[in-house]
């Protein structure tokens, strides 16, 4: 059997250059350590995924040239390289290089087109098997969506490869084992599956390349997040696979450090409020891009409790970001000044409220302009199905790294982050949970308890379950109808928030797709 080298790389989208150069620089690499094959992910020439670049003529030119200059310069091993190849039509396709020639091309057969994926809008399906002889050994071949699916070789193989691009959601690791147990079982042969590491707006690639025996056990798994030349065999030790929260908060982690990355910003900045929700997403960051690149604002109201400021800079210290405080009473008192003319004869209510989120989100938009910080967003999963969140306020940003994150798992990361080392006050874990944009309030005044509303919001999204389905799972029904409606009729928010890390099986984004005016609601 040939020795194989699996080549998890992070590539970046539409960087054809670096993304080639990557490719012949590991090749090299896997060569120097005795591999007669070197497997990249799928598409590693233009990045995952291009999605409409795909429609630019010259976008795909470029793309094929690259092949060619990666075919030329890569000798003394084969490689398998992902692409994507015009014929007749366009192909998300793989090609053997070997020796200065593109040799074997195979064309994706199975297009997936559900959840985040959309491939039957760009590519045509491929009609035949792929199989490649590399040193006598006979490969069959594979790309990401047709491992899925029960597959017919003519002929005897000695070995599966099969490239990929799949993103992460947490119970995806679970789900693609037993697909590739099943399907090498199938075929009695051993399979070779290298998986795309790295970020891509929402989508994070966890990598976790393999190596399952003809058995169907699991003999080899790269790193999560990292990228990572696997060599196949070289390996002794036991395999594990890492405990969810870990995953999760990895995926976190790396969605917030290639987005800032590949999109050239140098720091980010966020508010700090002494919730647990900024608090996470400031350790996030810290975690990601090192404290030094961290910048976190106080903006402390007439309403703000002085635990929470103290709660907020003893996690600011603890984790060694720099922070600013900026008192917004006084821009309060300017906004009810300009407006109570305007506002005469009307109630205080959740207007003055959202004024305090606005003022604190055009703060932080203002220093991100003055110096080039990437605002992140600090809202949860939660309030974003149900609307608990201020349009322009608590909002804006350019990335909301929790926005796929249910108020409960929150609190399960935070812990896990702790026994790591204790960074996040135990106040902050403790302490009812309040947007203190009034006296004494609570997110419990408006909604229901987030273990609750969390279980709902996970049937009702996540599944698509309706209210009697709910319902008869033991939950009130008039709880279930108001979180529904409160969902139904927030879409117009979260159509205009920021771009956020997925890692459930359903987020909003590419994931969700609801129109925004809709007269149907199963409330």
């Amino acid at each position: 059997m040939i020795k194989v080298a699996l080549a998890q790389i992070n590539c970046v989208v539409g960087d054809i250059e670096a993304n080639s150069r990557k490719i012949v620089e590991w090749a090299n690499r896997a060569r120097d350590q005795k591999a007669d094959l070197v497997v990249f992910p799928e598409l590693a020439i233009t990045g995952y995924p291009p999605e409409d670049l795909i429609f630019k003529p010259n976008f795909i030119d470029q793309n094929l040239a690259a092949l060619e200059m990666a075919a030329e310069a890569i000798r003394g091993i084969a490689a398998i390289v992902g692409f994507v190849d015009r014929k007749d039509g366009l192909y998300n396709a793989l090609a053997l290089l070997e020796e200065g020639q593109i040799g074997a091309i195979y064309h994706k057969r199975r297009l997936p087109n559900y959840s985040v994926f959309d491939e039957k809008r760009y590519f045509s399906a491929g009609k035949e098997n792929g199989i490649a002889t590399v040193k006598g050994t006979r490969i069959a071949l594979a790309i990401c969506e047709d491992l899925w699916y029960e597959m017919q070789i003519d002929g005897d193989i000695d070995l599966l490869v099969s490239i990929n691009a799949s993103p992460f959601s947490y119970t995806k690791l679970k789900t693609r084992f037993e697909v590739l147990k099943k399907r090498s079982r199938e075929l009695n042969v051993p399979i070779c599956y290298v998986n795309l590491v790295g970020a891509q707006d929402e989508l994070v690639f966890d990598g976790q390349s393999a190596v399952i025996g003809a058995d169907g056990e699991l003999r080899m798994l790269a790193k999560p997040y990292e990228e990572e030349l696997l060599i196949c065999g070289d390996r002794q030790s036991a395999v594990s696979v890492p405990p969810l929260m870990e995953q999760m908060y990895g995926a976190l982690k790396l969605g917030l450090k290639d987005y800032v990355r590949k999109n050239r910003f140098q720091k980010v900045i966020l508010g700090l409020s002494g919730g647990i929700d900024s608090a996470l997403v400031a350790v996030i960051a810290a975690d990601a891009i090192g404290a030094e690149n961290v910048m976190c604002v106080l903006m402390p109201s007439p309403f703000s409790s002085k635990g929470s400021i103290e709660d907020a800079l003893m996690l600011a210290e603890n984790i060694g970001v720099e922070t600013k405080i900026i008192a917004i009473g006084a821009l309060m008192e300017e906004f009810d000044r300009a407006l109570s003319d305007h506002f005469r004869g009307r109630e205080k209510d959740v207007t003055e409220e959202n004024l305090q989120s606005r003022i604190r989100g055009a703060i932080l938009m203002a220093l991100s302009n003055k110096f080039g910080y990437l605002v992140l967003a600090t809202g949860n999963k939660s309030e974003m199905s149900v609307g608990y969140a201020t349009l322009y306020g608590d909002m804006c940003g350019g990335f909301a790294p929790i926005k796929d994150v249910l108020k409960t798992t929150v609190y399960r990361l935070c812990e896990y982050r702790n026994k790591i080392g204790e960074v996040i006050p135990q106040a902050i874990l403790t302490k009812p949970p309040s947007a203190e944009l009034r006296l004494n309030q609570t997110d419990q005044d408006e909604l229901p308890d987030y273990e609750t509303l969390d279980a709902i919001i996970k049937l009702y999204i996540e599944e698509d379950r309706s209210i009697s389905y709910i319902e008869k799972l033991g939950f009130d029904r008039q709880v279930a109808i108001k979180v529904a409606a409160l969902i139904d009729r927030n879409e117009y928010k979260r159509s205009q928030s920021p771009v956020g890390t997925k890692i459930g099986d359903r987020a909003f984004g590419k994931d969700r797709r609801m129109p925004i005016t809709c007269r149907y609601s199963e409330s």
